[in-house]
């Protein structure tokens, strides 16, 4: 008789999550797959996509996966849960159906189109009494992680004013790769870090310019927070001089860190893993390090290890009642609050203010 697979969480000895992936696009294959697959907490059962070429793709990538053609389909072959990386206008449909089969979920950016869509789910799950949670895993980016680092040792003083960029250089990115438009492709991890660094906004101010095709791009968002300080958050598909992807200015000096962005994505694109890499997953060069700066004394920083790996073990301890998920829904419904206020800013050209 063959037994299950068993792993430790902490000192509990648990089968790992068997889970489905819904979507094997760019996102899919890249950000969730790899991760799910080298995670020993988890197991990739299946995925759900009806694209001949993905399904081929997956065979010769993931052979222990089976290919399937729906979520219901993906509750039969047994999963417990499901990490969602389909078009942002499937999010908040597929996220409900998935819960109503009984399935944790795990959703791609943006969790949903507006933050009424993202409650409604939040509230689903809750009623449900099943793990659900946003995939921010940029929380987990190298940099970022320094910048958390900085500011809980208080190198910076008291932070405020914080300047973050996604910016890149694609002329014609198309609907496919913005997600929907910038604001919300970019602008769900460049608003979740700064209310994760500085807490509740009380106004937001947008701009945009609307492409040819409709979708915004070159938008910039900015943040007061209810305790004052102030986030600067520009995203561009077709910046052709990429800025810095950091300065954090506090009352003792600031912290700049350049490009490239962090090397986990680019890493996994190019077909490495948690599994491939080992210890030296998301370790920076030391060119890519950023430097705390106070008038004309400035000294390199060490950026910490990128650690997006740890996303999906802790979400299998959530299944299995062992810990809580590693970002919490309504943390989705707060940056949405804030997004859908971006909107209407740069649509309507007003600040507009939030309790």
């Amino acid at each position: 008789m063959i037994r299950p697979r068993v792993v430790e969480v902490g000192s509990t000895v648990v089968e790992p999550v068997r889970f489905g992936l819904v979507g094997y696009g760019f996102g899919g294959r890249y950000f969730h797959a790899p991760l799910l697959a080298a995670a020993v907490e988890c197991d990739l059962v299946a995925v759900a996509t009806s694209s001949t070429e993905r399904r081929e793709l997956l065979r010769q990538e993931h052979p222990g996966a089976t290919a399937v053609g729906s979520l219901p389909e993906l509750a039969a072959a047994g999963v417990e849960a499901v990490a969602i990386s389909t078009p942002a206008d499937t999010h908040s449909a597929l996220t409900d159906q998935a819960l109503d089969l009984g399935l944790a979920v795990v959703c791609d950016k943006p969790f949903a189109l507006d933050a009424p869509a993202a409650q409604a789910s939040v509230e689903r799950a809750r009623r449900l009494g099943l793990p659900l949670a946003p995939y921010q895993n940029r929380r987990w980016d190298s940099d970022f992680r320094t910048v958390q680092a900085l500011a809980e040792a208080g190198t910076l003083g008291t932070i405020t004013r914080f300047e973050s960029r996604f910016e890149r250089f694609t002329p014609d990115p198309g609907p496919a790769p913005s997600g929907g438009g910038t604001l919300l492709d970019f602008g769900s991890h460049l608003v979740d870090q700064a209310l994760v660094l500085l807490g509740p906004v009380s106004s937001v101010y947008a701009e945009w310019r609307v492409r040819a095709s409709g979708l915004d791009d070159d938008v910039f968002v900015a943040l007061t927070h209810a305790g004052g300080a102030r986030s600067h958050l520009a995203g561009s598909w077709s910046e052709g001089a990429p800025g810095n992807r950091f300065r954090v200015t506090g009352t003792a000096g600031s912290y700049v860190v350049g490009g490239p962005m962090d090397g986990q994505e680019e890493a996994l694109i190019a077909g490495e893993s948690p599994a491939t890499r080992g210890p030296e997953w998301g370790a920076e060069p030391e060119a890519r390090w950023g430097r705390v700066r106070r008038g004309d004394h400035e000294y390199r920083v060490p950026t910490l290890s990128g650690a997006w790996d740890t996303f999906y073990p802790a979400f299998a301890a959530a299944v299995r009642g062992l810990g809580a998920v590693p970002v919490e829904p309504q943390d989705a419904v707060a940056s949405l609050t804030v997004l859908d206020a971006a909107r209407r800013s740069a649509t309507e050209g007003v600040v507009v203010r939030l309790g």
